[in-house]
C-alpha cells in the first residue's frame, strides 16, 4: 500500500525523538505537511530539523508542554493561524519515571499522570473542536502495552496508558458521526531513548519475552499509524492496535 498524505497536515505530539520522530519522518516521506511539537530537548529538535532539511517547507516545529491548558489552545490557536485547518493528530508524548508504588513520591506519581493522560485530553479535546466543524478526522494516541500488563515500578505509566486506551475508547463513540476516527497504537519494547536507560539485565529479560526476539524499530510502529491516519482505515475506531512482536 502506497499511502499519500500530500494534501493533509498532520500533528505529530512529541514529533523530535523516539517513536514519534519515526511516525515524523514516515508522514514526510507521504508528502504531508508535519506539525512535530517537543517540550524542552531543544538539542534533538535542532538535529531532527537538520536531518530533515530537505523537508523544510514541508515541516513546522512547535514547543510548547501539552500538560497545559493555555498552551495547548494557543498552539491551536496559531495551527489555525497558520495552517487553516489539519487532518490527522498523532499524540506520542509521554514520560517514564519509575519506582515502586511504596516508595513512588507523589510529584512522580503526578508528573506521568499530567504529561501522559491530561496531555491525551487536551490535545484531544482540542483536535475534535475544529475536526467537528470540518466533519473529518483521524486521531491516533501511542499508548503502550503496559498499561494492560502492569509492570513492577511502573504503576504510574501503566495506569496513564490504560487511561489513555479507555478515554480513546469513549472519544470513538462520541465523535464516530462526525467522520472522526479514534485509534490507539501500543507498541511494544521499541529501541529508542526510552528504553535506553534501562540495566542491560532488565533489557535481556524484556527481551526473552518477545516472540520475535528483537526490538522494534520506530519504522515498525510508523506504518501501522499511516493506515489508521489513511482514508482506507474508515471502517477503524476505538481500536488499539498492539505492534509488539508478539509480546
Amino acid at each position: 500500500m502506497k499511502f499519500d498524505f500530500r494534501k493533509q497536515t498532520v500533528i505529530v505530539t512529541g514529533g523530535t525523538r523516539g517513536i514519534g520522530r519515526g511516525i515524523a519522518e514516515a508522514f514526510l516521506e507521504t508528502g504531508a505537511k508535519v506539525v512535530a511539537t517537543y517540550q524542552s530537548n531543544e538539542k534533538a529538535a535542532e538535529e531532527f530539523t537538520e536531518s530533515n532539511r530537505k523537508y523544510a517547507g514541508c515541516l513546522d516545529l512547535r514547543r510548547f508542554d501539552v500538560t497545559q491548558y493555555s498552551e495547548v489552545e494557543n498552539f491551536y490557536r496559531e495551527i489555525e493561524q497558520t495552517h487553516d485547518e489539519f487532518q490527522v493528530l498523532v499524540h506520542c508524548s509521554g514520560i517514564r519515571v519509575d519506582s515502586i508504588v511504596g516508595m513512588m513520591p507523589e510529584e512522580d506519581w503526578r508528573k506521568v499522570i499530567d504529561t501522559n493522560l491530561t496531555g491525551t485530553f487536551n490535545m484531544c479535546k482540542l483536535a475534535v473542536q475544529g475536526m467537528m466543524r470540518k466533519r473529518y478526522g483521524r486521531i491516533i494516541v501511542i499508548t503502550s502495552p503496559v498499561g494492560r500488563f502492569g509492570f513492577a515500578g511502573q504503576s504510574n505509566y501503566a495506569a496513564s496508558k490504560a487511561g489513555q486506551v479507555a478515554l480513546a475508547q469513549s472519544l470513538s463513540k462520541e465523535v464516530a458521526s462526525r467522520k472522526i476516527t479514534v485509534n490507539c497504537v501500543s507498541p511494544g519494547f521499541i529501541d529508542t531513548d526510552f528504553i535506553s536507560d534501562l540495566p542491560e539485565e532488565q533489557k535481556q529479560t524484556y527481551l526473552n519475552m518477545i516472540p520475535l526476539k528483537r526490538f522494534g524499530s520506530p519504522g515498525d510502529v510508523a506504518y501501522p499509524v499511516l493506515f489508521l491516519a489513511s482514508s482506507e482505515a474508515a471502517y477503524i475506531t476505538g481500536a488499539t492496535l498492539e505492534v509488539t512482536g508478539g509480546l
